[in-house]
């Protein structure tokens, strides 16, 4: 059978897989979302089940007021066969595009299952980001890149760190080695070490994060170097591929089968919308089969020749029907309801945690009772529970109950890529018109908000919204009986919810629930469900 990528369908960035207990488990980048760090687990390479988010306390995850794109970067999931304990190394990055510095806190916690507990977290260092552990006859190696600020450019990314890290003190000890500066694809980051027979392998990220992307891969008999690069470098990358499958490749690691025999390397893509440039999807997972020749790692493909580009998808035994992009793990199709908490499996939050006094499933049996919070711009406070887009042709429906006594309250549907890129359709209060639908677009180029649209009911009556998104167009609509449907202008831009679409970010699109009460924080709007239904 064929598995198809990508594996994990929209934003799931910068994997780190790793493979213990029979198991695999993937590791993605979260940043400003929370809780922290998205986990997968899979038996077979098939199908991929999701495992709670590790950092899902304010212990483990502070990310009070940071900027869109900060937060959770690049972790990194490793098992200690010896101490049969789960290391997760992670960034919570402070700032990154405030030039010419970056605040880049590392971290390490640990965990005796998938599952947690997770330990109280280390403080590492900050002296760059993208940060791993390699662990070999009891020792504890601590890899990050190291960031520059002296420079511009690529020299910014000046070389790859190794020290060792002691548990036992709980800091690094010893002499801190710079052991790679990189190759001439430039900007070195996100590096691995793995050991095979006699070599170690450095495993790091070049060339940006955008369509230049690639995977480099270095090799020595010694842990400090030097190191010898790949050559047929890099490992992977779609640059100058017109027929490459999916682009932006790069960003990866790799882990044996629980036999040795196959080696998988996890990396991050993206798929443009059809006709653009632009990722609304976000950086995604894909997978391909490691071959090794001459005591070098080579990516197969399909016909089983070796090369560099990106595979379309891998091979499985089984004579199951082939699984395409996504299909093994996230939920294309789904009705969430509001009776416990399950639906938070597939929603997040933006850096603070899920707060039972914001968000109550008891103050209204059946019900998410959702509190205002802050306005869409505000990098504290904000009252929302949104899903991945993992389609990009898709339709979003919910239900609410909401009376709005102020232009300053409003509830409703949000599609967003961060505060700077998003669309919302509210229920709001016009001081004549009173209670009243529109629809705000808050991009780079300018705050537009389209003309109200009075209710016929004027109380708490329900009202549905739904937005539609055939690829590059969307639309909003609202019913107050949840059949006869309007639409709602403008004609929405869904290539506009993309780190391309003006200022780079490392997210991807979100649709969900938003309330708001600029006045007092607390005026609540009432959600009976949220559905989506993704075309894949």
């Amino acid at each position: 059978m064929k598995v198809f990528n990508p594996i994990l369908s929209g934003f799931h960035a910068d994997p780190s897989i790793c493979c213990a207990n029979g198991e695999y488990y993937i590791a993605n980048s979260t940043f400003e979302w929370f809780p922290g760090v998205e986990l997968h687990r899979s038996k077979d390479l098939k199908t991929w089940d999701s495992v709670p988010s590790p950092l899902s306390t304010t212990t483990l995850l502070d990310m009070a007021g940071n900027k869109a794109s900060c937060g959770i970067w690049a972790p990194c999931l490793t098992y200690c066969e010896e101490e049969k304990l789960f290391y997760l190394v992670y960034t919570n990055v402070r700032s990154w595009n405030d030039r010419p510095f970056k605040d880049t806190p590392n971290y390490i916690t640990t965990a005796p299952s998938i599952e947690g507990p997770w330990s109280d977290p280390w403080f590492v260092n900050a002296s760059g980001f993208d940060a791993s552990l390699f662990h070999e006859n009891g020792k504890h190696w601590f890899i990050n890149m190291e960031w520059d600020y002296r420079f511009t450019g690529p020299r910014q990314f000046s070389g790859i760190l190794v020290q060792e890290f002691d548990t036992k003190l709980g800091k690094l000890v010893g002499e801190c080695h710079k052991v790679f500066l990189g190759t001439d694809i430039g900007l070195v980051e996100g590096p691995h070490i793995f050991k095979k027979d006699k070599y170690y392998y450095l495993a790091c990220a070049e060339g940006g994060t955008c369509y230049e992307h690639a995977e480099t891969v270095a090799r020595s008999e010694h842990i400090f170097g030097p190191y010898e690069v790949h050559p047929n470098n890099p490992l992977i990358s779609a640059w100058g591929r017109d027929d490459a499958p999916v682009k932006r490749t790069g960003h990866g690691a790799w882990c044996h089968s629980p036999d040795g025999k196959k080696t998988w390397f996890v990396y991050l893509c993206g798929r443009p919308l059809p006709g653009t440039e632009r990722c609304v999807l976000g950086r995604e997972t894909g997978i391909a089969e490691l071959e090794w020749k001459d005591g070098w790692p080579w990516v197969k493909q399909p016909d089983g020749s070796l090369d560099n580009i990106p595979p379309a998808y891998i091979e499985l035994p089984g004579n199951e029907p082939d699984i395409l992009p996504g299909q093994g793990a996230v939920h294309a199709a789904e009705t969430y309801t509001f009776t416990d908490k399950k639906f938070l499996a597939d929603f997040k939050l933006l850096r603070e945690p899920y707060d039972d006094e914001r968000y109550s499933l008891t103050e209204r049996p059946g019900y998410l009772r959702m509190h205002g919070g802050m306005s869409p711009v505000c990098n504290f406070g904000q009252s929302l529970l949104a899903r991945r887009q993992t389609e990009f042709t898709f339709t979003a429906v919910t239900k609410l109950e909401y009376n709005p006594t102020s232009f300053q309250h409003m509830a409703g549907m949000t599609y967003r890529y961060d505060e700077k890129k998003q669309y919302l359709c509210v229920l709001t209060h016009h001081e004549t018109l009173g209670k009243v639908i529109q629809v705000l677009s808050i991009m780079p180029d300018g705050f537009t908000r389209e003309m109200e649209v009075p209710m016929t009911h004027q109380d708490a009556s329900p009202v549905w919204i739904k937005l539609e998104v055939t690829g590059k167009q969307g639309w909003f609509f609202w019913s107050e009986d949840g059949e006869t449907w309007r639409k709602l202008r403008p004609l929405l831009d869904p290539s506009r919810i993309s780190d391309e679409f003006d200022h780079q970010g490392f997210t991807g699109a979100f649709v969900g629930m938003y309330c708001a009460d600029l006045i007092q924080y607390q005026h609540y709007a009432d959600f009976e469900f949220f559905s989506y239904k993704g075309t894949v």
